[in-house]
This record gives structure tokens, sequence and C-alpha cells, in this order.
């Protein structure tokens, strides 16, 4: 396109240069570098018609360029200069548009480019490569250094540092070693290393991220949709003013018997002005352009935003649900003590393992951690897994139960309390108490922050929920100044919460983040959920709006200022656009404004609005 607008601008200054005489041959001269110009707008314009749409940018700028050859020749004039100007200034705004989309593409391009081309499987001692598709679960995969991973799993063998930046944002590499889970799309940047996959790479973090990116421009905001609907209602308005203009004025001069009489030529060329004036490509190009610039440049930062109608939403959050463990603290539990056990602490903790052997909760794992053996799972039967309160199983002939102090009282059970703050497991053998296991998880350094950068953002509640006891849960709450905790929650209570807050008149919208599978229906009730990418499940990224692929709470902050940011500009181009495209319609209608002011009227304010919305590609960390 940047040929052709230089080609159009030095052969209308070669003709103005050197006029030619022959009133048919300037005419050709001129239709040729108007349709050297414009031949891809006219087309669209008459594929418009034939489909039935004219109503758009396209049909204005040929009827109206097409009106000023018109007029010339009916003048024979011979002044072309204009309709070749408005073609040639319009494709100049097209111009700055494609550069805009292009530097917002190439944003999330660049995620696409942690897709992985291959796996290396090592077969006799030799890497062969295979389409990473074709990797079963289970399967032991090379990668060297320089490779992307392709597929999740767990470290075998090799330590190695991997560069996490195209999936989390982050520019610290992090360091991996053998029992580490790894994540598909990362670079391994050192050392060789074997993993052992647990995922098809269907269901792959990096398969879930680029779908995510691919189908987040399918859902569009309120104020897209209101742009769409705007323009289908405008266009045809004002094409009919114009007619309007152009015709009435005359009709009613000719009608009266004015001294003057018609003034066709002035009042058509009014009507042409008015209908380049009025071209809506400012808002029709910078709308949606504002929000693709906004979700890639939040995609660079590690937060992968579902659809603009999402990000449009999270503009409007003023409180904010969080699930606690993995969410606000790193769910990575230790067991630290052994209290009122009447048997010997590590045969207890041994009980507890193969009872919890087949749940995946961070309590349990810890246990089992504890344990530090292999579990024979022959030794164990009967498992019953009660969500939300812990587990039945009966190992090596004894009854065990293994949860909170609801479950205990549900079998005639009194648990004894605990003087130190930690997530406690109380044991039951054979029905009779065997004392409990203090658990105790961290706080995620960056928790407190967060929650104070959305106070100041002007946040005005913060909620946490959570199964933990009150106790725990109200001496993680007082560290992070969190506004209000509910403890003792039960997956289906955490959404009756939900929908408390919700109903309870609060203003605004409520925000859900969360990471494990139990907090799915939450993140699917809240207006908008925000799912911890990194490490949580897959059902919590399925239903989340929001999903922060580095599981650090800084990202829910830069969530939120790209979103607000992002708005902001929107409605920056939406006053401007309308403000000056007002005023100068009612000049170009009284004839104050020609068609040369007509053409920096729409071209210009529609290269300061793509211009504005190209903003929304630079996020801010500070």
């Amino acid at each position: 396109m940047l040929i052709r607008i230089v080609l159009a601008a030095v052969f209308t200054a070669a003709l103005n240069l050197f006029p030619v005489e022959n009133q048919w041959v300037k005419l050709v001269l001129y239709l040729g570098v108007y349709i050297l110009i414009g031949y891809d707008i006219l087309r669209k314009a008459g594929l418009g018609i034939i489909n039935g749409r004219p109503s758009d940018e396209n049909f204005l700028m040929t009827v109206a360029t097409a009106g000023a050859f018109a007029l010339a020749i009916w003048e024979k004039s011979g002044d072309y200069n204009e309709a070749i100007a408005v073609m040639l200034f319009y494709q100049i705004g097209e111009f700055f548009q494609n550069y805009a989309i292009g530097r917002s593409r190439k944003s999330i391009s660049a995620l696409m480019d942690i897709r992985p081309d291959y796996a290396n499987i090592e077969t006799g001692g030799t890497l062969h490569w295979v389409d990473p598709n074709e990797v079963a679960v289970g399967s032991i995969i090379i990668v060297q250094p320089g490779e992307k991973v392709p597929l999740d799993g767990i470290v075998e063998a090799g330590n190695s540092t991997l560069n996490t930046a195209a999936l989390t944002g982050e520019s610290l590499p992090r360091d991996v070693a053998p029992g580490d889970e790894i994540i598909s799309g990362c670079i391994n940047l050192s050392g060789v290393l074997r993993v052992r996959t647990t995922k098809p790479f269907g269901e792959s973090t990096v398969s879930k991220v680029l779908e995510l990116v691919e189908n987040s421009t399918s859902h569009k905001s309120q104020s897209e949709a209101f742009i769409s609907r705007f323009a289908r209602i405008y266009t045809p308005a004002v094409c009919f003013s114009a007619l309007a203009l152009a015709l009435l004025p005359p009709l009613f001069a000719l009608i009266t018997g004015a001294e003057a009489g018609p003034e066709w030529r002035t009042w058509i060329y009014r009507a042409l002005t008015f209908l380049v004036i009025s071209c809506p490509c400012a808002l029709v190009i910078s709308i949606p352009l504002s929000f693709f610039a906004a979700i890639g440049g939040a995609g660079r930062k590690g937060v992968l935003v579902k659809g603009s109608n999402y990000l449009e939403a999270l503009s409007k959050v003023r409180t904010f649900v969080f699930d606690k463990t993995g969410t606000l603290t790193k769910g990575v539990f230790e067991v630290t003590a052994v209290h009122h056990s009447p048997i010997d602490e590590a045969r207890l903790i041994e009980l507890a393992a193969i009872a919890e052997c087949s749940s995946s909760h961070p309590i349990s794992r810890s246990i089992q951690k504890a344990y530090g053996k292999q579990i024979d799972r022959t030794r164990v039967s009967d498992i019953e897994e009660i969500a939300g309160e812990g587990v039945k199983a009966v190992v090596d002939g004894i009854k065990v139960v293994a949860g909170n102090e609801k479950l205990m009282r549900s079998i005639g059970v009194e648990p004894l309390p605990c003087h130190c703050t930690g997530t406690l497991v109380h044991i039951a053998l054979d029905g009779e108490y065997a004392g409990h296991i203090l658990i105790t998880d961290v706080v995620k350094p960056t928790s407190r922050r967060a929650i104070d950068l959305l106070r100041k953002a002007g946040i005005s509640r913060t909620v946490m929920l959570t199964g933990d006891s009150a106790k725990v849960a109200g001496h993680v709450a007082v560290e992070l100044g969190v506004d209000r905790v509910c403890s003792g929650l039960l997956p289906a209570d955490k959404v009756e919460k939900v929908e408390e807050l919700m109903a309870d008149g609060t203003p605004g919208k409520l925000a859900f983040v969360g990471d494990g599978i139990n907090d799915a229906p939450v993140l699917i009730r809240a207006d908008i959920g925000i799912a911890m990418g990194a490490m949580g499940s897959d059902a919590a990224i399925e239903a989340a709006d929001v999903v922060l692929m580095d599981d650090d709470p800084m990202g829910i902050v830069t969530a939120v200022r790209v979103s607000r940011k992002c708005l902001g500009i929107v409605w920056q181009n939406i006053i401007f656009a309308l403000g000056i495209k007002a005023a100068c319609l009612i000049l170009g209608a009284l004839g104050l404004a020609g068609m040369w002011a007509a053409i920096f009227a729409d071209v210009g304010v529609m290269v300061l609005a793509v211009l504005n919305a190209m903003r929304c590609l630079r996020v801010s960390n500070k």
C-alpha cells in the first residue's frame, strides 16, 4: 500500500506541475491515478452493493470521490484534485491502521512461537523426532539445550534452567531438577533433561494457551457491539441526510421562486463534503483495535484474556474474591508436627499417607511426601474421599479416617485442639482418636502487595474463601490484609457465598480468583473468573475468563490496569471522534468547511484515534 500511496502522490504532483491542456486526456490521466490509489476501495464498495451491504466507509468514499469527479466534469473545471486527495488521504489513514494492527498482531504472534515442532524420543541410543501429538502419556522424552519443552511432564533426570518468558512473562529463568514439574512451551537453556510426560499434547499447557489466544478475538465487548450497531444505523442515516442536503434546499428555492434560483452545484458539493466528513472509520477501526492491542499486550505479560468482553467487564470489577490455597498461598504444604498421638509418629504418618494415596489435594501430597516411601496400594481398600472434609479408607485392616473436625464429629470422634497455627489433619483409627498432623502453607511473597495495589486502584472489597479452619484462615487474612474471610467452606458453599456477595447491593462486578478443580463452579458463577494457569487445574483454566500463566497474584493487578487503560482509551476515541464529526458535519452543511477540510477532519481523526489505540500495547508493571 505504501508504494501505491507514494506513486499516486508523485503522479498527482506531476499532473499539477505539468498541466495537460486536452480535457479528455487530463480526465483519463486523473482517472488512472484515482484507480491506482483507490481500486481496492471501489472493489469493496461494489461487493458491498452486490451483497446487499452498501452501508460502510468504502461506499461513502466511493460516492464522495465519484461525486467530486462528476462535479468537475459538469462544471468543466478540470479540477480533479479533490477526488484524488480524498482517496489518497483515506489510504494514508488505512496505512496507519494496518501498521497498528500489525504491531498488536506481533504481540500475539510472539505467543504463537511457543508451539513446539517436535519431541525427541530415544530409541536404541538414538534420538528420533516425532510429532508431539504422537507421544503417549508416560513416555520419556529428551529435551536438549535450546529446545522447547514439547509436553507437560516431570523431570526424571537432569538439571537445567528454563526460560518461561513466553508463557508467564517472567524474565528470570527457572531452575529445574529431578522430580520437578515442567510445562510445555518453555525453552531449555542449559542441561539435557529426561522428562516423563503427564499429559497428551492436546491437553498440554502450550495447547491450552494457543487455544485461548486464537479464540480471544471471537468474544466481542459491549463497546465493540455498540460500534457495530452504531455503524449500521449511522451510515444509512448520513447517506439520506446528504441526499436531503443536496436536493431539499435547491428544490425549496425552485418552489418559492427565489431570485438567485436553485444553487444545485453549491448544495451537491456540500452534500459530498458531508459524506466525506461523516465516514465513521475512526470508530469502526480504533475500538476493536484498542481491545486487540490490549489483549496482545497483556498476553506478553503472562495474562491471557479470553475475549474483549471479559476485558471490558474486568474494568468494572469492585469486589475481588480469592481462594486461599494455591492462589494467595503457594499451596506447598509441609508436615511440621504430630500431636496427641498414642502411636509412633512415623506409623501415624504412614497410615495417613496410604489412606490419602488417591487424593491429589496439596495437603494429601504433603502427607505422602512426609512419608517419603513408595506407597503400596495393595495395602489400602474401601477408599472414600469426602469433598472438603477428608478421606476414609482401610489400611492394613485398620479403619483410617483422616480429615477435618467436621469429619471427625460425623463419626462420633471428638478432635483435640492445637495451639499452633496451621492446617490440622485429624486421624481416627478404628473409631478412636489417634492425634492430628500439623501442616503449614506459605503465603506467596507478592500476595500482600497485590491486595494493597488493588485497594489503591479502587477495589472496594477483598474476600478470601477457604475450606480451611477459621484459625488458619484468620491468620492468613490478617497477614494479607484481606477485608473479609469465610472459612470451613465446601465447594458448594463457595458458590453460595459468591452469590450472596453478588446480591448484597455492592456496586460493580465481582471477580473470583482460584486454581483448583473445586473452584471451577465458582469461576463460572462469578462475573469474571480468574485462574492460576501454571499449576492450576485444567478445569479451572477452562472455566475461567482470564488466566494468569505465572500464578503470581500481581498478574491480577496487571489485568485490572490493562482493562481500565483499554476502556479509557476506547471512550477517549468515542468522545473525540463523535465530537469532531458532529462539529465538522454542521460546518460542512453550512458551507463553512470545504472538501479539503473534510479530508483532514476524516483522516486526521482516524489517524489520531488509531495512534491512541496503539497505546494499549504498552503494559506497565509498575
